[in-house]
Order: structure tokens, then C-alpha cells, then sequence
């Protein structure tokens, strides 16, 4: 019954609460580049979801606490209440690790130069210690889908993966691909700061990373936009021509963010199925060419606008 099929999908619906939580360890991977663990006996409870699973993080101010953050279910409307000089900043970063059996998570950072430089989750982590505290929030139960903030689902017969973004996405990028079944075919092309940014992952066979590190002189996504072009030469080296113009979106006033509930092309045997995920304005640019220059249809390609350059 209609009422029946409401009901569960209610039932089943995650509720978003804070999980107080504290640095356990502090993990630089690169130049640009340090895992926090954090710890805590709720995270046993903690919703996990998928391997590019979003959640929040809850920065009190200076010389505050996490008690300032609001509870209940309308936590968001209180929150934006606050004066500003109260209000915990709120920022979204990707769940690299989730391990339940021993209450830790693992959110890996982009450092903007050091404190002082960057947001206030980079200058956070560029300082942060074990036993520092912040909150967490995120689902109160296990699941999977966009309810427990995930969106990679290509369809079963994609044959054709490209995954594309900067050192933003990296740590989305990396959970996924080393989720993909061994059979998966594709390449990935990364946009970093430095050279020594490199990462190294358990990937299958046909899954090849390509790293792009930029130098000071080179304009944020350049280096991006011809790597993924060479690696849709080598996918699909013709362009069929038959995709529909993509919506133009004017990423400094709209939020640059879809991904297809249907892919098209799900059943096709040579089915593609693009990502990208990185600073609005390229990644725009990069839709634009999958599906004007290289004719993939708009509905095979999720892109997501993480930050705009000359925003915090």
C-alpha cells in the first residue's frame, strides 16, 4: 500500500545529530595534505553511508565550546540565529575511514598554505592536536543514498569510469576507488598543489590514477582540463554528437551541483559514467566539455561545485 511504502522510507529516514568528538592523531600525507582521526564512544553509533559519504563539521568559535551548538530538529534555524561572534562555524568535508568496531573516523584536510591562510576547518587542522574537541555531525543510523549525504552510484554496466577533481575531491576520490570492484575500468585525473601530494591506494587493475601537480604560475583546473580531455581521447576516442546542451549555471550565485538518478546509456555495454567534484567554475568548464566536446549525455555525468574560487 502507498501509505505502507511512505511509512518505512519515514522510518528509515536518518536523523542528523552532533557527535562530540576529539582528535585521536594527527597524520600529515603530504605537503598539502593531514588526516585527523577522530574518537569518541559515540561514533559506534555514528550512520556511515557510502564511500563518499559528506558530513559536517562543528568548529566552536575562539575560546568557545560545542554546548553553543543547538540541538533538536530545528537545530539549522537556531544556528543561523546566533550572533556571529557565538555561532559555530560549519564545514563539509568527506568521511575518508569509518571504523565502528574501534569508535574512529578519519577525515583527511586540504592545507591552504598554514594557519591563517585558509578557511576556518584548514586553519583548524593545521593546528589541531590529539585531544583537541569538536563536533561532528552527521547520521544516526547506517544507510546508504543522498539521505546519508553520498552520491556516487554509477550504474552496474558502466564499463567507461573517468573521475576527475582537485585536491578537494582527493579524498572522496580515494574512498571510492578503492571501493571498486576488481573488474572496474577507468582513469582518474587529479588536480594537486604539489608533487609530493601524490597519494598511493589499493586500486584494481583497469583503474589508473593520474596526478597533476600544478605550480604557483598555473591557473587553478588548467592542468585538470587537459588531463581529462587526453583521458576521454583514450575512453571514447570519437565524439558522437548526440548529447543535449547542458543547463548553464552561474556558479557564483547558484550551487553547481547534479547527479543522475538514471544514467543514460545504463544498459549500453560500453556505458560511461563521469564525476567531478572540485571548484565550481572548473568544474563547470569540464561538464561543458564531456558533454559538448566528447557527446557523453549529461544524465552519465554527476558534478558537484565543492567551493568557488574567492569564496571561504
Amino acid at each position: 500500500m502507498p501509505g505502507t511504502r511512505t511509512a518505512q522510507l519515514t522510518e528509515h529516514k536518518p536523523v542528523y545529530r552532533t557527535f562530540p568528538v576529539e582528535v585521536a592523531r594527527v597524520q600529515r600525507l603530504g605537503p598539502s595534505f593531514v588526516r585527523i582521526t577522530f574518537t569518541a564512544e559515540c561514533l559506534r553509533s555514528f550512520g556511515a553511508g557510502g564511500h563518499d559519504q559528506r558530513i559536517k563539521l562543528v568548529l566552536p568559535q575562539p575560546g568557545r565550546t560545542l554546548a553553543d551548538f543547538p540541538s533538536g530538529a530545528d537545530w539549522y534555524q537556531r544556528w543561523l540565529a546566533m550572533p556571529d561572534e557565538i555561532r559555530p562555524n560549519l564545514r563539509t568535508y568527506t568521511v575518508r575511514a569509518y571504523r565502528g568496531e574501534s569508535a574512529e573516523l578519519d577525515v583527511d584536510f586540504v592545507l591552504h598554505g598554514g594557519p591563517g591562510h585558509g578557511g576556518p576547518a584548514s586553519n583548524w587542522a593545521a593546528q589541531a592536536r590529539p585531544g583537541d574537541e569538536i563536533g561532528l555531525l552527521g547520521p544516526d543510523r547506517p544507510g546508504t543514498g543522498r539521505m546519508w549525504g553520498c552520491e556516487w552510484a554509477p550504474p552496474a554496466a558502466a564499463s567507461h569510469l573517468v573521475l576527475a577533481g582537485d585536491e578537494t575531491a582527493v579524498p572522496a576520490v580515494a574512498s571510492i576507488v578503492e571501493s571498486l570492484p576488481p573488474c572496474a575500468r577507468g582513469i582518474v585525473c587529479l588536480e594537486v598543489p604539489e608533487e609530493h601530494d601524490r597519494q598511493d591506494w589499493n586500486l584494481p587493475d583497469g583503474v589508473e590514477v593520474r596526478w597533476f601537480p600544478r605550480c604557483a604560475a598555473t591557473p587553478h583546473g588548467t592542468l585538470l582540463e587537459e588531463g581529462v580531455a587526453e583521458a576521454l581521447n583514450e575512453l571514447r576516442p570519437s565524439s558522437r554528437g548526440d548529447a543535449a546542451e547542458p543547463d548553464d549555471v552561474d556558479v557564483d550565485t547558484t550551487t553547481l551541483w547534479e547527479v543522475p538518478d538514471t544514467p543514460a546509456d545504463a544498459a549500453s555495454p560500453d556505458a560511461f559514467y563521469g564525476w567531478l567534484a572540485g571548484e565550481a567554475g572548473v568544474i563547470k568548464r569540464l561538464r561543458r566539455m564531456l558533454v559538448n566536446d566528447y557527446g557523453i549525455p549529461k544524465q552519465a555525468v554527476a558534478f558537484m561545485g565543492y567551493w568557488r574560487e574567492g569564496h571561504c
